[in-house]
């Protein structure tokens, strides 16, 4: 029988993919995801790749995964992985700890920042609003920020960080 015909085969090789991108993009959880279906399923020479793969995913895993004692430690790693230029790993831990409690403006602010590097500019807006409106002092902060750099000619910028009545 062709291999090529084989449902199984053919689902086999798809995870394997979907596997193989999410691991370029750094999702190494959902990666073993896509690695163990094929381990359980696929055949032997996709197997033995996934398994290898599977390995790598664990490592990074192990590796990324930090127990910080405090929410600033975490914020720290976060800012961390930000100046490395990993976006993506740098916004999963600015969610969580964002999430964990919605009253820390730091988050939000670096949540701002890492959306004005990264071309998001509304929701970067949205998020250095609320950084503001938890600690007026950010306000300050992002007026002297290069961080914002790529923001300094929009208008809705200039207006939440000037805004009429308020004296630098």
């Amino acid at each position: 029988m062709n291999k090529t015909a084989d449902p199984r085969y053919t689902h086999a090789v798809q995870a394997y993919e979907q596997a193989l991108k999410s691991m370029q993009s750094q999702k190494f959880e959902r990666a073993k995801t896509f690695f163990q279906k094929v381990i359980a399923n696929g055949p032997t020479e996709l197997v033995d790749r996934a398994l290898v793969h599977l390995n790598i995913c664990n490592q990074q895993l192990t590796r990324t995964q930090k127990n910080f004692t405090t929410v600033d430690e975490h914020y720290d790693y976060a800012v961390s992985l930000m100046n490395m230029g990993d976006y993506v790993g740098a916004r999963e831990h600015l969610e969580e700890i964002s999430g964990q409690d919605p009253g820390l403006d730091f988050a939000w602010y670096g949540l701002a920042v890492l959306d004005c590097l990264t071309g998001r500019a509304q929701e970067s807006l949205q998020h250095l609003a609320e950084a503001i409106r938890l600690n007026p002092h950010n306000r300050l902060q992002a007026r002297n920020d290069t961080d914002f750099r790529n923001m300094a000619d929009d208008p809705r910028f200039t207006e939440l960080i000037y805004p009429e009545g308020t004296t630098a």
